[in-house]
């Protein structure tokens, strides 16, 4: 019995790191194929829209405030990420430069494509 239990660890210590490498390797190509396409708020309606990006390990969920076409404010509402809060700096960035493509923040750059990604879906539907 000792041994068929030391056995039944093993493999499952081993599938355990096998699905983890699956997973990551599947977030790296998420972040990967994020295409940010230098959205302003021309053409949107003014008010309050909602946009998020799941990247599985990290998340971010916004709010986007247009008035007269010009970003004038952006609210964090959820940012899931391991060690990219510095990332959170892009947010006043975006509306300083009223476009979603922005220097990503060094050490966090997945969490600042993130981040500009949640903001660009936000403004994608208040567009006219």
């Amino acid at each position: 019995w000792h041994r068929m239990i030391a056995i039944l660890i093993v493999i499952a210590i081993g599938s355990h790191i096998i699905l983890y490498y699956i997973d990551f390797f599947s977030y790296q190509k998420k972040i990967e194929s994020i295409v940010l396409s230098s959205e302003s708020a021309e053409n949107v309606t003014d008010g309050s829209f909602i946009g998020e990006y799941d990247a599985g390990y990290i998340y971010a969920l916004v709010r986007v405030d247009v008035k007269d076409q010009r970003i004038v404010g952006i609210d964090l509402l959820a940012h899931d990420n391991e060690r990219g809060t510095r990332a959170e700096a892009v947010l006043s960035e975006i509306v300083k430069g009223q476009t979603t493509k922005v220097d990503a923040v060094s050490g966090a750059t997945n969490s600042s494509k993130v981040l500009m990604k949640a903001v660009e879906n936000a403004l994608e539907k208040g567009r006219r």
